[in-house]
């Protein structure tokens, strides 16, 4: 077909004239003669397999997410499993996909590849979240874990996460070797899979149900530091409307709540069940005020205290509190990340549980806030990259040097993990926490937003905002390049009235962290920003971050920074 690179070209013909690629699936590509630049973005590449997985458009083709893709990704991935295993008995793998399009289908095609290569299988008979696949990796002592989401993108994504046996997703130097056995992969006919019945009947593919679901909800609830508390009282005083936003976090999180003692729980109805197109909201994405437009009309015909929302994989979590004139205010994962180390430490400080050697994790773009909280309770804070793989590996050296004890661990994109169970943030935990801390602090006649003003005078007027370009496909990825490059080789003397004090280029591998394709600027007057080209979105995402004199200060430093820092992105 004219108008398709060399690359592309070659891979089309090899989809068309391979006899194990289904027919839909050629008549599909056929249909797209007429439209070479559909083709050239589906074929110009293979879906890239970075360190947490697959994510992209669901459709034909090597750069798109299908059962082709998911194959070929899950015999690398066995080739690993398989190089790792030294014990006796077979390796085994856990599995659990969310709510998005084709995700039962990914699945089982992963399965029965893994059951291919001789892999014993435990399988979720429906979608559950993110984080019980990790609890669930280690609690069977799994060889390793998929999960299949696209986490909150559009509804055209899906994606394919890999887990280690310590139930994280894999770091840089694991993902290397999966992603050197994919490439090993020459065609389709390189991927073993194996029939379903036939997987069965080998006891090779296992399914998981309320017994996994159970122990789930008992650990997480285990991590409760008020439940006395919630049980006997607070929990019948203290009114909340949660949202699952159609994802997997209904069942768990309701299941939770209930299990430490919450009573009036309300579910958004319209956003109850599951929904492959999200169809209520643009996206279903806990960080935006507009996912909370539905949860915020109920919040205000029952007068609830707070209202909770989580991503589809129930790995992030969103709160909205009431300020002091009772109206709603969505909490930045910033804020809510220092109110939960704040109710999280002072309650064990108080039950003198807090442990001498106690250690608060969060990423290289988060805010200070929530470290300065935790150093306050005598809690050491370790800085990693983005990604909460790289805070699970945190955990998995405190937890085998026991030089330090993990407490907890954020990001700033509302991700969040106490206790010591899984290997990956959890929206049911955090749902957990936020709620037992508005109730606790709701007995003490304060709100969640009272207590963060008391935060803000006692540590300081930190404010933090982030601003995102999306620039789709091939000329997308040279465009998000060419940005960084600018920077990086032309960095600013001067920013919004500061100095530029220092700046940290990620990419040379500073203070022992992975190589990663990120810039940091230190400004003179305590504030910084940071550019980074996100890893499962075609976006350039730019972090900014303040301290101010007071609230209106620290609103006026961060929007003027953004300005100045935009109009250069932007090229204005």
């Amino acid at each position: 077909m004219t108008g398709l690179s060399p690359k592309a070209q070659e891979t089309l013909t090899r989809w068309l004239q391979d006899p194990s690629v289904d027919e839909n699936t050629k008549e599909e590509l056929k249909a797209l003669a007429g439209e070479p630049k559909e083709l050239e973005e589906r074929f110009y590449r293979d879906l890239e397999f970075g360190t947490g997985g697959l994510r992209g458009v669901i459709g034909a083709g090597s750069n798109r997410m299908n059962r082709y893709t998911v194959g070929r990704a899950t015999q690398g991935f066995a080739d690993y499993i398989l190089g790792q295993h030294t014990g006796e008995g077979r390796p085994s793998v856990v599995i659990a996909h969310d709510s998005r399009r084709f995700s039962p289908e990914f699945t089982l095609e992963a399965a029965l590849v893994l059951a291919g290569n001789g892999i014993e299988t435990h399988l979720f008979s429906s979608l559950r979240s993110t984080p019980q696949l990790s609890f669930t990796v280690r609690h069977l002592k799994a060889s390793g874990g998929i999960v299949i989401t696209a986490s909150h993108n559009p509804p055209e994504y899906n994606g394919y996460k890999v887990y280690n046996a310590q139930g994280g997703q894999l770091v840089p130097h694991e993902a290397e070797k999966v992603i050197a056995n994919i490439l090993n992969v020459d065609s389709f006919n390189g991927v073993k899979r194996m029939s379903q019945e036939a997987a069965e009947s080998a006891g090779l593919l296992h399914w998981l149900g309320a017994e996994a679901d159970e122990a789930f909800t008992d650990t997480v609830a285990a991590v409760s530091v008020s439940r006395e508390e919630i049980a006997s009282s607070l929990g019948r005083d203290f009114s909340i409307v949660y949202t699952p936003l159609h994802g997997t976090g209904n069942l768990p999180v309701r299941r939770v709540l209930e299990k430490i003692g919450f009573t009036q729980v309300h579910v958004v109805p319209e956003q109850e069940q599951p929904d492959s197109e999200f169809s209520t909201v643009k996206s279903p994405n806990p960080e935006e005020r507009e996912a909370f437009t539905l949860a915020m009309k109920l919040g205000e015909e029952l007068n609830a205290d707070l209202l909770i929302g989580t991503d589809p994989d129930a790995d992030r979590m969103g709160a909205v509190v009431r300020d002091n004139e009772g109206k709603f205010v969505v909490l930045s994962g910033n804020q809510s990340g220092a109110l939960m180390i704040h109710y999280f430490l002072s309650r064990l400080q108080e039950q003198g549980k807090l442990p001498a050697n106690g250690a608060v994790v969060k990423t290289i773009v988060t805010s200070e806030m929530g470290a300065a909280v935790a150093s306050h309770y005598g809690a050491t804070v370790f800085n990693t990259l983005t990604g909460f793989k790289y805070i699970g590996e945190k955990m998995n050296q405190f937890e085998q040097s026991g030089e330090y004890t993990y407490l907890f661990g954020y990001e700033e994109s509302y991700g969040y993990l106490a206790g010591n169970y899984a290997r990956d943030k959890d929206a049911v935990l955090a749902a957990m926490l936020i709620a037992e801390a508005g109730a606790y602090y709701k007995a003490q006649g304060k709100t969640l937003y009272d207590v963060l003003q008391e935060l803000y005078a006692q540590f300081g007027y930190f404010l933090e905002s982030l601003e995102s370009r999306t620039l789709k496909g091939k000329d997308g990825v040279a465009q998000i390049q060419g940005i960084m490059n600018d920077w990086r080789t032309s960095p600013p003397h001067e920013i919004a009235g500061a100095s530029v004090t220092q700046v940290l280029d990620y990419s040379m591998g500073l203070d022992g962290l992975p190589k990663e394709n990120v810039l940091k600027y230190l400004l003179s007057d305590g504030s910084w920003f940071c550019l980074r080209p996100s890893g499962t979105e075609p976006k350039i995402k730019v972090y900014f971050a303040v301290v101010g004199e007071s609230l209106d200060n620290a609103k006026h430093k961060v929007a003027e920074l953004t300005s100045q820092v935009m109009a250069r992105v932007d090229g204005k």
